[in-house]
């Protein structure tokens, strides 16, 4: 029998949640939401001197969450065992209510403890995970309905410069001129390019069926949330009732793996969209990603990008990932080693431990939330 002394206890020390609000660059709106600021509620997990980070896009409320429940149910555990403290937490939020701001502080923890996890172990997180791919492919992702037709065709227009074989914009605020803006932004990309839209659930059925077949003629080829995310079965009807070439896409708002297995099941979707930030961390995104395979169906991952990067690249199941405005400008602005497309794909630095990312502090307290 050997006499070899079982590994210590990688015990998780600190784990400290903080929220900072940084002002957009430009008024912003999509079909039901019109905002000027974004909240990013960033997590540090440590142990042994080594800090691992995750975070959320979230109201400031998913910090405090963090700070007078989670964090005790988190600190003292075996860093090496990110699942149990999942669970953990999953459970300590019961009567919370597991959708929501909830769920957003979960995924912020599980994302810092899945880092620390990785650089522990002096690894990049997509290798831990286990690489499927060596990058990811990215659509450019604003175009609010809040820009003019300018504004719209020149930011499209500079992802297609970047290479950007893909490009999203938004619509559903102003029906009537949703054909029209969308034509303008087809010229503006050219016809290699594809073209999505996202209309946040913003139409009743019969409206959005009938621009599924006015969009697809005007070479969209990605309908997002034509109806609520909620509504299952107009999601169905809506996907099949549309034309070939446009799928229908939805999901970003699915906070555990029940409501993405009856998404799944209703037949709702040509792809699954999920985001690590919302449906429960690492942890959950991998649960969706296995329900995908399992009807095989592709999995799409839903804006924060220096997050999903490592996770697509390890993910059975997803097709891209969204280069979101917003999250770009955040991510680089409080992060170093946010990675750039190159070629239309990001592509994971495999020299950096856990998700490449170091905080910038010198950033953060110019953004502190109140």
């Amino acid at each position: 029998m050997s006499t070899a002394s079982k590994p210590a206890l990688t015990r998780i020390d600190r784990v400290e949640a903080n929220a900072f609000t940084v002002p957009t660059d430009f008024p912003e709106s999509d079909g039901t939401l019109e905002w000027n600021k974004t909240t990013i509620v960033i997590v540090e997990a440590r142990s042994h001197g080594i800090s691992g980070v995750g975070y959320t896009y979230a109201d400031s409320s998913a910090a405090k969450l963090i700070d007078t429940l989670l964090r005790e149910i988190v600190e003292g555990r075996d860093a090496m065992d990110v699942p149990g403290a999942w669970l953990a937490m999953i459970q300590a939020v019961r009567n919370l209510g597991r959708p929501g701001i909830a769920s957003t502080a979960v995924s912020a923890v599980d994302i810092a403890l899945w880092d620390l996890k990785a650089r522990l172990l002096l690894l990049p997180l997509v290798k831990l995970l286990g690489a499927t791919r060596t990058a990811i492919p990215v659509y450019g992702s604003g175009g609010f309905t809040s820009y003019s037709i300018e504004q719209l065709q020149d930011q499209l227009s500079r992802w297609v410069s970047a290479d950007m074989r893909m490009v999203k914009m938004k619509v559903g605020r102003n029906p009537g001129e949703d054909l029209r803006r969308v034509i303008h932004a087809r010229e503006a990309i050219g016809s290699k390019t594809a073209l999505f839209v996202d209309a946040n659930g913003a139409y009743r059925l019969k409206r959005a069926l009938s621009f599924a077949q006015q969009f697809r003629e005007a070479g969209v080829s990605w309908f997002e949330e034509p109806v609520s995310s909620d509504d299952l079965e107009g999601l169905r009807l809506i996907r099949g009732a549309a034309p070939a070439g446009l799928e229908i896409a939805a999901g970003e708002y699915g906070y555990d793996t029940d409501y993405f297995r009856r998404m799944l099941q209703c037949g709702s979707v040509d792809v699954l969209q999920a985001d690590a930030t919302r449906c429960g961390g690492i942890t959950g995104f991998l649960q969706a990603d296995a329900l995908c395979a399992a009807h095989s169906m592709p999995l799409s991952a839903h804006t924060a990008p220096a997050v999903h990067l490592h996770l697509c690249c390890a993910s059975q199941q997803a097709i891209h990932l969204e280069y979101f405005h917003d999250h770009v400008r955040i991510e680089s602005l409080f992060f170093d080693g946010v990675q750039q497309p190159r070629n239309g794909e990001l592509v994971p630095d495999l020299n950096r431990d856990g998700l490449g990312l170091q905080i910038r502090r010198n950033e953060l307290s110019r953004f502190a939330a109140r």
